[in-house]
């Protein structure tokens, strides 16, 4: 696990991911492990992968506001923008000191609101 944190701080978030895949599947009830996985695979660019880990990591660890914040991030990346809106407000209201979380939910609820507008000509 350390060795995947390093590297994910080091901006290697592949090859943190497979390591921390590996220490998931070895301590597969451990939330911190969980968390640096979601990380990683987003970092990486597998959304659906973190969004999965967050998702897990929110039920785990339903009061954790990063969990819903990430959750919320992947979802938005995946063009499920109203039930990120749910997990972005839900992080927003648990810490709403946090400028980065009232942010991202602004953007995607003007983006829902942009998809829900008729066309003009």
């Amino acid at each position: 696990m350390q060795r995947g944190l390093a590297l994910l701080a080091a901006g290697e978030a592949a090859a943190a991911a497979t390591l921390l895949a590996r220490a998931h599947a070895e301590e597969p009830g451990s939330t911190v492990v969980l968390e640096a996985l979601a990380r990683a695979r987003y970092d990486s660019g597998d959304v659906p992968g973190a969004a999965e880990c967050f998702r897990d990591l929110a039920a785990a660890r339903p009061a954790d506001d990063y969990a819903h914040f990430g959750l919320g991030l992947s979802l938005s990346r995946l063009g499920r923008f109203g039930l990120a809106a749910e997990h972005l407000a839900m992080a927003t209201a648990m810490r709403p000191d946090r400028p980065e979380y009232a942010d991202r939910l602004r953007q995607v609820r003007a983006t829902l609101r942009a998809r829900q507008s008729p066309e003009t000509p």
